[in-house]
């Protein structure tokens, strides 16, 4: 378990955008009010070339985060040695001011999958997906932030809820949590429950960021509403209200714009960092008054 006097990050509590390419120009001539990037981490584990070329770049001048999509903390099987070399190997020379990863899984017996794919909350899947935190703790030398998951089941096997799952994982492991409020809206609109409750039940006193992003809207064979969670839309307003009430619980906390499809130009993005900033300078406000 990692030294709790660690800090979970180092990101300032201001708005950070997710780094695209073509935006890097952009970028290097005015980033404007964004005060951070994240990266992916499977988009930066070769050796050379361009994108590491430009990420240097970038990371001089930005404090910069990598969250990864890959590593499958969720799944039964044990974790890709060679991944989790690759993935270390990037920290170890980029220093990145946070790690994270998804509550999920993505691969099985050596076959990856295109989704992030959901677990049941279960003492034997809290067992493991403790240990496979622990692995990846002890590999990167640092602690790293795990991502509440976009819900649209719930397995009959269950027998804790998403909130104390997370929570318990914390305190096994030392980890911290990223709090995702649009995986929130989606899972809390899909399953028919409380966004609000859910955030009131959340271990917020761990949560090291928070991401911020758009979901596509469908409806289910019933026609009742189902959220996808696509990050190719604008946030919503729902979302945006959510954030506010993130704010009211948490405090300042540093938070994401996350977009990976149907990518818009650099200053809408950078639009919707501002408006994140807004609602975080109200909570500061609020919390001096």
């Amino acid at each position: 378990m990692p030294d709790p006097s660690v800090r979970l990050t180092t990101l300032p509590a201001a708005p950070g955008v997710g780094y695209k390419p073509q935006h890097f120009a952009d970028i290097m001539r005015d980033p404007g009010g964004v005060a951070w990037f994240e990266i992916h981490a499977e988009n930066y584990m070769g050796d050379g070339g361009r994108p590491i070329a430009q990420l240097r770049h970038l990371a001089e001048r930005h404090p910069v985060s990598v969250h990864g999509i890959g590593l499958g903390i969720g799944g039964e099987g044990r974790l890709d040695p060679d991944h989790l070399t690759r993935l270390k190997h990037l920290c170890d020379w980029l220093t990145p001011a946070s790690f994270s990863e998804h509550l999920a899984w993505s691969s099985h017996e050596g076959a990856y999958l295109n989704d992030l794919l959901p677990l049941p909350y279960t003492a034997a899947t809290l067992a493991c997906v403790a240990d496979h935190i622990d692995e990846t703790q002890e590999a990167l030398g640092r602690p790293m932030l795990l991502e509440n998951p976009s819900s649209y089941l719930v397995f009959d096997e269950s027998t804790m809820s998403e909130p104390e799952f997370l929570g318990e994982l914390a305190r096994r492991t030392g980890c911290g949590l990223l709090l995702d409020v649009n995986n929130v809206f989606v899972s809390a609109t899909n399953l028919g429950m409380s966004a609000l409750a859910y955030l009131d039940a959340f271990p917020l006193a761990r949560v090291g960021e928070l991401h911020l992003g758009g979901h596509h809207e469908d409806a289910d064979e019933h026609g009742a509403p189902l959220l996808i969670d696509s990050h190719d839309h604008a946030i919503t307003e729902p979302v945006w209200t959510l954030l506010d009430e993130t704010f009211a619980r948490l405090g300042a906390c540093p938070v994401l714009i996350e977009r990976d499809d149907d990518i818009p130009p650099w200053p809408t993005l950078e639009a919707e960092a501002a408006r994140a900033g807004r609602a975080l300078a109200r909570a500061v406000k609020r919390a001096a008054a």
